[in-house]
């Protein structure tokens, strides 16, 4: 739940807005957003090719714990960094804002696999709801007090907005710091069964037979290829959302309010996916949880007013969380419980491997168009935005289309 804090009120909410009017000042819109979108490419490339050796290593050594409060304690120390950068330092703050990702994405690598030793198969989707569903709440509730300190920073002993919002860096470094230290201490881990502890040179090469015995494991080895493309849409979304509404024109107070939304009705829906997912099976749910994405994709490319903003933002709260949750225990009950942490790796480094595509596609699109067309080309406010955000929905069409067909073999079944 600590990660959750930062994923909202740094990644989703404010860093998209300080970044764009603090630290890049006086740069074009479709700029920033190419930097944002860069760097979070980036980072998520650096996880897609450790995590599976992580997720191995940890396998032979039984050490997720220990590896999530690691990768969780850097993350909070760059969160609280970002706090320390002045007016015009995006440099700095891309550099603080990477390390937060690379802590936030790999400490979820054996956060996630901790659920295969702890949590039975048929618990498994009520128990990843639950999960996503507290991350929601706790994510919301911090927020909520950040943006609190950032209408009305006299009554918190603030000098201003710039500073509120320095201070919920702080914040959301103190919620995962504890978070961490929580996870440390309560949460169990099954003991691996005594052996010689794998060095580097045989994780490299159990990595390999994981390979090949994920491409053995059909039904997994599909549902990775789908995953990898619709899960871009979601990850994507969390990051970039906030800048594209502001690429459009919206004022930074309403898309935080949105975005306060989104995390106060994920809390439901989130548990409500798990209950959605037992009554039309798992599969059917995700199923409709992406096609609710393709229509707020087209949505969003023809946005014009304040409230379509917030009814977009209400059908991701709606979705976004059963999603993540109902893929993870959908892949979890594919596999096999003895390699979880390998092939959690491969399920983690693909899904960092469309935020890679997704952010990538989104700056590099808009880039361009502005480029050649400038940002109202072809009569079109806003073009190089609206055409970079309905890039997505190509892979999100790909990917779904894959898991459809997959979801109906046999070996999935």
């Amino acid at each position: 739940m600590g990660n959750s804090v930062f994923a909202v009120t740094v990644m989703a909410g404010f860093f998209p807005i300080f970044f764009k009017s603090y630290w890049s000042q006086d740069v074009a819109a479709s700029l920033t957003t190419a930097r944002l979108g860069y760097a979070v490419s980036f980072s998520s490339l650096f996880v897609a090719l450790v995590a599976p050796f992580l997720g191995a290593w940890s396998d032979g050594r039984g050490n997720k714990r220990l590896l999530t409060v690691g990768f969780g304690s850097l993350g909070f120390v760059c969160t609280g960094a970002l706090s320390l950068i002045g007016a015009g330092g995006w440099v700095w703050a891309i550099i603080a804002y990477c390390g937060g990702i690379l802590g936030f994405y790999l400490a979820n690598v054996f956060y996630d696999s901790l659920l295969v030793g702890l949590v039975p198969p048929d618990k498994r989707d009520w128990v990843s709801s639950l999960g996503y569903s507290f991350g929601y709440l706790s994510g919301g509730l911090m927020f909520a007090v950040s943006v609190w300190m950032t209408l009305a920073p006299g009554t918190f002993g603030l000098s201003g907005a710039t500073e509120a919002v320095k201070a919920s860096f702080w914040l959301a470094s103190a919620a995962w710091a504890v978070g961490t230290w929580v996870c440390f201490r309560l949460v169990p881990e099954p003991k691996v069964p005594n052996q010689d502890k794998p060095k580097f040179k045989e994780t490299w090469a159990a990595l390999k037979q994981t390979y090949q015995t994920v491409r053995q494991h059909q039904a997994a080895w599909t549902f990775l290829l789908a995953y990898w493309l619709y899960i871009d849409v979601v990850s994507t979304l969390v990051v970039m959302a906030v800048d594209y509404g502001l690429s459009l024109g919206f004022q930074s107070k309403d898309l935080i309010l949105a975005l306060l939304m989104v995390q106060w009705i994920g809390f439901p829906a989130a548990l409500g996916a798990s209950i959605l997912g037992q009554k039309i099976q798992t599969k059917n749910a995700i199923l409709l949880c992406l096609a609710v994405y393709g229509f707020v994709c087209v949505w969003a490319t023809l946005l014009e007013k304040k409230w379509e903003f917030f009814v977009l933002a209400g059908l991701i709260g709606l979705t976004q969380g059963g999603v993540q949750a109902l893929s993870r225990s959908y892949y979890a009950n594919l596999i096999p419980p003895d390699q979880a942490g390998e092939f959690f790796g491969f399920y983690n480094m693909l899904g960092k491997f469309a935020t890679i595509l997704g952010p990538l596609l989104v700056g590099t699109v808009g880039l361009l168009t502005h480029q050649f067309l400038g940002d109202s080309g072809l009569g079109i406010p806003h073009l190089a935005s609206r055409l970079g955000f309905g890039s997505l929905l190509f892979p999100l069409a790909l990917g779904s289309w894959i898991f459809f067909k997959m979801s109906r073999s046999p070996q999935a079944r």
